[in-house]
């Protein structure tokens, strides 16, 4: 039996619906900051800002010539956290190569309530509290639980294996997991025999980005596949799992494009409600 296709459409569009009544009472805007012109985030916060259009969400994009200096960078993300019409903003990943080394202290600079990707140590830190302290998660982990939620997907007593450790998926998805009773098991690049593993996985969520590395032999029958990695071959977008073969023994699996990239661009926007939610009640 073949496995049932988790698209992340019908639950990002759910989401969103649910956004706009509140964009409406709360009025936010986000805004963007992109240095350089890397082409896939040019794509992506494309996708961002379509999503603000259809909640009638305020926008702002500064795009930056590719050459921008770090105490430029740094000035701009100063004037954005004094800024109170601005209820949230991130600057868009990854940075040119010369700023990439200072990619910690800019996240650093960002005023937690206005930190809207959840990359944040403050609200990164919360997140190991429990479900209530998740109020701005990183988008992609938070879009996971909404996918596993929406298609009912049991957590609780399960054993959830996810293959990556970065700091904006595998990790904090790692902490999301627990939040929800689930048992979990973090694997990595120097994780020796990683198929003894993922072939436990109830919950198995694969977060590399190198394309097809989940094969079907690593994967348990009856297996919930989340795919979050993405990577691309011949201009063509593929996941970091073996999709026609695995689905045909996983109960539920992820396509990619159309599974967790949708949930991670509603769950940005959500954030952005909340920021500025918190910001009127003038809470941390």
């Amino acid at each position: 039996m073949s496995a049932h296709i988790l698209s992340g459409k019908p639950v990002a569009d759910q989401l969103l619906d649910a956004l706009r009544p509140q964009v409406e009472v709360f009025d936010p805007k986000l805004v963007i900051v992109q240095v350089g012109n890397d082409p896939a985030s040019t794509s992506y916060i494309t996708q961002k800002f379509k999503s603000c259009d259809r909640v009638g969400m305020r926008h702002e994009h500064w795009h930056l010539q590719w050459d921008t200096s770090f105490d430029q960078l740094s000035s701009l993300i100063d004037k954005l956290n004094r800024d109170s019409d601005v209820s949230g903003f991130i600057v868009q990943l990854p940075l040119p190569a010369h700023l990439e080394p200072h990619t910690p202290q800019l996240i650093r600079a960002v005023d937690p309530r206005k930190d809207v990707d959840g990359f944040g140590a403050y609200n990164l830190g919360k997140m190991f509290l429990s479900v209530d302290f998740e109020h701005l998660p990183p988008a992609t982990p938070s879009g996971v639980i909404e996918l596993l939620n929406f298609y009912k997907i049991p957590i609780e007593g399960k054993h959830a294996v996810i293959v990556g450790r970065s700091n904006i998926v595998g990790k904090p998805l790692a902490v999301m997991l627990l939040n929800r009773g689930a048992t979990v098991t973090v694997c990595h690049s120097k994780t020796k025999a990683l198929s003894h593993f993922t072939r436990q996985a109830d919950i198995l969520c694969a977060a590399v980005g190198k394309a097809h590395m989940i094969t079907k032999d690593m994967v348990k029958p009856g297996a919930v596949v989340i795919d979050i990695g993405v990577s691309r071959i011949d201009g063509k977008l593929v996941g970091d799992v073996d999709f026609e073969n695995i689905k045909e023994i996983a109960s539920a699996i992820t396509p990619v494009p159309g599974g967790v990239g949708p949930m991670t661009v509603a769950c940005l926007l959500r954030n952005c409600v909340r920021s500025k939610e918190k910001q009127l009640e003038k809470c941390p």
